[in-house]
């Protein structure tokens, strides 16, 4: 069997007016992303991990910043987008391993709806995401509430 592993990367400001969704799931805190899109870090790092592991270039690649298309789009979207991708190329999702990186607020009481929004979207089981959250300690932008940032890896097994 044909395996793979693909490291995704993804960083976004927080500011005051914008709503925080991390995996699909709006988070209540005072602050949000701001991006193109729903600036949904978490869902952006699953993205690029898998479209790295699978050789098909990155997100920005696929789904431009510039592009009016994806305003404001959810990134469910995107992602349901790129494991259409991956089935036309003979692939499937292994498992995806992530961290979110945030001072505030604590995840923890959104991890399992993430992971359930996460599997959902992909057509896996909730088994096959998991989700751990951080902080920086408040040192850098991240623990200055300036931004949040979102590590994944993920494995892709080759369909045949």
């Amino acid at each position: 069997m044909d395996i793979r592993v693909g490291f995704g990367y993804d960083v976004h400001k927080l500011e005051e007016g914008f709503q925080l969704t991390l995996g699909g799931t709006k988070i209540e805190h005072t602050k949000g992303a701001k991006g193109h899109s729903d600036a949904d870090a978490l869902l952006h790092a699953i993205c690029d991990a898998l479209l790295g592991a699978a050789n098909l270039r990155d997100i920005g690649y696929h789904f431009p910043a510039n592009d009016p298309e994806f305003k404001d789009i959810d990134s469910k979207r995107l992602l349901t987008r790129v494991i259409a991708l991956l089935n036309e190329n003979n692939w499937i999702t292994g498992n995806i391993d992530v961290t979110v990186v945030l001072q505030k607020p604590r995840l923890t009481s959104y991890i399992d709806s993430m992971r359930s929004v996460i599997a959902e979207t992909i057509g896996c089981e909730v088994s096959q995401i998991s989700i751990k959250a951080t902080t920086t300690e408040k040192m850098g932008f991240v623990g200055n509430e300036e931004g949040v940032a979102a590590y994944a890896v993920a494995l892709i097994k080759s369909k045949q």
